[in-house]
């Protein structure tokens, strides 16, 4: 591995500042090597600056922004849904349905807890989500979650006013982005993962946003791949949005 590169101030508006470029082990596919430059923008994105920066691939964590640019692999592949044309299936109808039901949904700010952090914990170890890395602390939750460079919020979702799901979203000027979604396992059978992507699709188009963006589908990851059965969709080949109206061939999937 060679050594991070220098800190340095990258032109922009604003500008940013890159604060960390090495390659490392890719944590979606075995035997790749990743490379996610992370710039943290000098002050608070406005939306219209945001929505730029979601329209050529970036993605958010915590304060800094980041942008696939692996040497060797090019997997990752933002994907977007334009509200208007986005067409949910017979079982997302079903889901959304049962979940406007039973699930209270609130909107908040992004706001760090120890229930949260619990919460985060028991979906991804008891989702198998870990990669070997111990559970994550209020400090670390609130690195990961809690803090923004942009306009963020909280979508909190409870079943007879106990908490069983949080999701985190961004805002630009003209979409929603999904920045993760967390959930109580146990609540599985109520499908709050397909039904928190379902209801941010609902809020922008109630808002009068085009897009909503999922962050990165990998064909070859099966934690990642779900995201394209959301049809009809848009993912940046290249440098271009290209729009895919057709499911994944789950049979020909690449065997990792």
């Amino acid at each position: 591995m060679s050594a991070p590169t220098a800190r340095r101030l990258l032109p922009g508006s604003p500008p940013e500042l890159l604060v960390h470029d090495a390659p490392s082990s890719c944590p979606y596919l075995p035997r790749q090597i990743s490379r996610l430059p992370l710039r943290l923008p000098i002050r608070a994105l406005r939306r219209h600056e945001f929505e730029e920066r979601l329209d050529i691939g970036d993605r958010r964590q915590g304060l800094l922004l980041y942008r696939t640019a692996c040497p060797s692999c090019q997997a990752c592949e933002p994907i977007r849904l334009d509200v208007q044309r986005f067409s949910p299936n017979r079982g997302q109808r079903r889901t959304f349905a049962k979940g406007e039901r039973e699930i209270e949904v609130e909107l908040g700010p992004l706001e760090p807890t120890a229930e949260k952090v619990r919460l985060y914990n028991r979906h991804k170890y008891g989702r198998n989500l870990s990669t070997g890395e111990e559970a994550i602390d209020l400090d670390g939750y609130r690195a990961f979650l809690g803090e923004s460079c942009c306009d963020s919020f909280e979508i909190r979702y409870r079943h007879q006013g106990r908490l069983i799901g949080v999701a985190i979203t961004d805002r630009s000027s003209n979409a929603l982005s999904a920045v993760y979604c967390f959930f109580d396992p146990k609540y599985q059978w109520l499908g709050p993962g397909t039904y928190s992507i379902l209801k941010q699709v609902d809020f922008a188009r109630r808002w009068g946003l085009r897009y909503v963006y999922l962050g990165l589908y990998i064909r070859a990851c099966e934690s990642m791949a779900y995201k394209g059965r959301y049809l009809p969709h848009e993912r940046r080949l290249g440098s271009q949005w290209v729009e895919i109206t057709e499911p994944p061939d789950e049979s020909e999937r690449p065997k990792i």
